[in-house]
């Protein structure tokens, strides 16, 4: 779709006025750009005179999430690690006893190979999981960035059509 209107956009956002864009609706504002009409756009970002700090508070707003996400990741980690970790010496300890059977020293044997399997399958659900997050925050920064842009590229050109004398130079 193409927006040929801030009226367009606006109803697509869901908003009455601009002042009603919040941070959620500024990352969908964002992805909607490249279907919008360049002055459409242009027109949109100078009526933010502090876009500049709202892309910012938005990307600060995404790296604490990020942050907390990934604290509270790395304690359930160590938590799942010690676990399996305790099972396998209580394994180990079982293991040592003297009086055991063939049968139950490999029962014993297996179960702290597969602790060992878990572990590293849990391992590997995590890294997928961090190698999510990871693409969820660069989307993320990478909107906010693309927004910055806009509003950069929108000063300059509004700023060349004052001065007729530059373009005309060049």
């Amino acid at each position: 779709m193409s927006y040929k209107s801030e009226a367009e956009v606006m109803q697509e956002l869901g908003i009455e006025s601009w002042r009603h864009l919040s941070k959620d609706k500024m990352i969908r504002f964002a992805a909607m750009m490249p279907d919008m009409d360049t002055e459409v756009a242009l027109k949109i970002v100078e009526q933010f005179p502090v876009f500049k700090d709202f892309a910012v508070d938005t990307v600060n707003a995404m790296e604490k999430a990020h942050q907390s996400t990934l604290s509270a990741n790395k304690q359930s980690q160590e938590c799942v690690h010690q676990a399996f970790q305790d099972i396998r010496e209580i394994l180990k300890h079982e293991l040592n006893k003297g009086d055991l059977s063939w049968e139950e020293k490999k029962y014993l044997i297996e179960k702290i190979q597969e602790t060992g399997r878990l572990e590293f399958q849990k391992d590997s659900e995590n890294k997928k999981f961090l190698d999510g997050m990871l693409k969820k925050v660069l989307v993320g920064a990478g909107a906010a960035l693309a927004l910055g842009v806009v509003f950069v590229g929108g000063k300059i050109m509004a700023e060349s059509k004052d001065d007729p004398e530059d373009s005309q130079e060049a």
